[in-house]
């Protein structure tokens, strides 16, 4: 990174953060500021995970509030302090994704999961994921730190380091969040303009162009940047103006429905009902071919990690004191094994974390399942986020690895049916949270490590944020779940509707195979080309006015980056306020969301409602909306400073 070696070597920088025992650094407020934030984060990310199958690390963002937040309040916080703060904040995450990656495939089965039973799975996952990397931290973290960059973690260093040498610009993420807010209410709650633009092409049946007017799904373009924003909306143009067209054109004649409709001709049908009939399954078999290639593409990988770990704590050097220095101290062994131990044994012994009325036997094959995979996959999290960061780590392939080895012994026991699939899914998320939440604690211990905090109290941090977001990103998800339908095109949980996939083809096999093996056939090819297959098939699965939104938003980066290469700056994501700005568009609309599904869900208000401005009038207004969007992200990123990322002097 640039700049950053200049830093890490300042005698008087590390004198004054890294060499201080008595720096505040777990205190009341900090603790307080994390559970804010995470909470807001974990809500956010649900409903932004749920809608685009994707999240986004709440680490920077969090990080900047922390500080922004101590100067506004005239809090005069430390940097460990900060760290601290966004420790807790970023546990969230993690439990959102596994969350969102699971739970919505019970709705889809027709089961609606108890409120108190989504909240012990997030948190039985966030705990065995914390105490399963404690003991892996020295080999990772310390021993491997040239092998080992972990970069969201080294980022996040840069952005202490950079607010407290007092960079400026931080307030985008802020407005980022005011427009994203004001934005949502004006659409899904006043119904001021509507929520997507677009119109139906000449000579192709059925075909509808069409973005949604969503500052988030910008945002979350930006962030992921042309070229992979190109591949999710390719997937999504093949969907809506190839795959829609085709089956109007030759279903138009056809006197009888086509299963697996029943009932509805295809010739009386809307793009948007032969979406859901026909092309989410076709989407659903290309999601799922994708996933399992990543899989087999990761096994090699996941092999050489899992073996040289187990190979490096058979080295690990002997001479680590029993009373180590605070900056290289953990949580006591005798805690990280009784959490692990309490975590199986809650799971498996307290009915109702696996499903209600599942036997004693069936709970322990589940728990066998959570411990090996477990313990397997957050090894090799670790790991790979050290080298790929968070955003790149291999989630999906991790939950359908653990889910085919749980089906495949529930089917040698001949345990079948929805009961047996919702115990082999929630076994699923336990595992998938752990595996997230370890990528995401390395990423914060390799941080700490950076800026001289106690790995001890940063594990502690991670616990406290993790016991309290587990409420948050559990009511929202059924919240959300029971004002919309998962599956649909307003929150089509993509992820969760592979995991299905895959637990059904197992199981029972009540599928529409032909559609399926079709979406097997249209990821085949772009796996031949190199291209990321995973990210074309969910574009493919998810309507187009929502891939379209992003591709706009990767448009713009494109634009900023081609501006800077011009003037010889750098294009990448450190020092970008842009990131930032997208940051809040992405917070600000996914709190606006849950605050809407509150209201709708409590009867305040009515879902559905017509826009104000409808008709051509609503259309130029929505394109003018996106387009000031744009103009946003573009005026952020022209502010870039001239080091690191861009924070506020908390000092006052």
């Amino acid at each position: 990174m640039r700049g950053s070696a200049a830093w890490r070597g300042s005698t008087s920088w590390r004198g004054r953060f890294l060499g201080e025992d008595s720096l505040a650094e777990f205190t009341t407020r900090a603790i307080f500021t994390g559970i804010l934030l995470g909470v807001t984060f974990g809500a956010a990310n649900a409903y932004l995970g749920l809608r685009v199958g994707m999240t986004i690390s709440a680490s920077i963002p969090a990080t900047v509030l922390t500080i922004a937040l101590f100067r506004l309040l005239r809090i005069k916080g430390t940097l460990l302090e900060a760290n601290m703060a966004k420790t807790v904040a970023s546990a969230s995450t993690s439990l959102a994704t596994g969350t969102i990656f699971t739970i919505p495939a019970l709705f889809l089965w027709g089961i609606t999961p108890p409120f108190l039973q989504v909240v012990a799975l997030c948190f039985l996952g966030g705990v065995f994921g914390i105490m399963a990397m404690i003991p892996l931290r020295r080999l990772l973290i310390v021993q491997s730190a040239g092998e080992l960059p972990y970069p969201e973690g080294a980022a996040c260093a840069e952005v202490l380091h950079a607010a407290y040498a007092g960079a400026t610009g931080g307030a985008w993420i802020f407005y980022g969040i005011g427009i994203g807010f004001a934005l949502k209410l004006a659409i899904s709650l006043v119904y001021l303009l509507p929520a997507e633009i677009g119109f139906h092409l000449p000579l192709l049946p059925k075909a509808y162009l069409a973005t949604a007017v969503a500052p988030a799904l910008m945002g979350i373009g930006y962030i992921l940047g042309f070229k992979r924003s190109a591949v999710i909306v390719s997937g999504a143009a093949l969907a809506s103006l190839v795959l829609i067209p085709m089956i109007a054109h030759f279903g138009a004649g056809l006197d009888q429905p086509v299963a697996p409709e029943t009932t509805a001709l295809i010739g009386d049908m809307t793009d948007g009902q032969i979406w859901k009939a026909y092309v989410r399954y076709i989407g659903a078999g290309a999601v799922a071919a994708a996933g399992l290639y990543t899989v087999v593409q990761t096994l090699p990988t996941i092999a050489r990690t899992f073996l040289s770990v187990l190979q490096g704590l058979r080295r690990r050097e002997d001479d680590v004191t029993s009373t180590p220095i605070r900056t290289d101290r953990d949580l006591p062994g005798s805690l990280v094994m009784g959490g692990l131990l309490l975590v199986l044994m809650v799971a498996a012994f307290v009915p109702g974390v696996f499903g209600q009325g599942m036997p004693l036997l069936p709970r322990l094959i589940c728990a066998l399942g959570v411990g090996v995979c477990g313990v397997l996959f957050v090894t090799v999290a670790a790991r790979i986020v050290g080298l790929i960061g968070v955003s790149s780590q291999p989630t999906s392939g991790i939950t359908l690895i653990t889910l085919m080895l749980v089906s495949f012994l529930f089917v040698l026991a001949g345990w079948k049916g929805t009961a047996a699939m919702a115990a082999v899914l929630t076994v699923g998320t336990i595992v998938a949270i752990a595996a997230s939440k370890a990528g995401d604690i390395s990423q914060d211990l390799k941080t700490g490590a950076m800026v001289g905090a106690t790995p001890a109290l940063q594990q502690l941090g991670q616990l406290i944020g993790a016991a309290c977001a587990c409420w948050a990103v559990a009511a929202t998800v059924l919240l959300l779940g029971k004002v919309y339908t998962f599956g649909s095109q307003e929150l089509p949980a993509p992820q969760a509707m592979l995991m299905k996939t895959v637990i059904e083809g197992v199981l029972s096999g009540n599928l529409p195979w032909p559609l399926v093996l079709m979406g097997v056939g249209v990821t085949l090819p772009v796996i031949l080309c190199g291209i990321s297959a995973l990210s074309f098939a969910i574009g493919v699965y998810l309507p187009l006015t929502s891939m379209a939104a992003i591709f706009l938003g990767g448009c713009v980066r494109r634009l900023v980056d081609r501006h800077r290469a011009a003037r010889a700056e750098s294009t990448g994501d450190e020092g970008d306020p842009g990131i930032l700005a997208a940051s809040g568009l992405v917070a600000g609309e996914g709190l606006a969301g849950v605050v809407v599904a509150a209201l709708v869900a409590g009867k305040v208000v009515q879902s559905g409602g017509r826009p104000v401005f409808g008709g051509s009038p609503g259309q130029l207004l929505g394109l003018a909306t996106m387009l000031l969007v744009g103009l946003f992200l573009w005026l952020a990123s022209a502010r870039r400073p001239s080091r690191s990322l861009s924070l506020p002097d908390s000092s006052g």
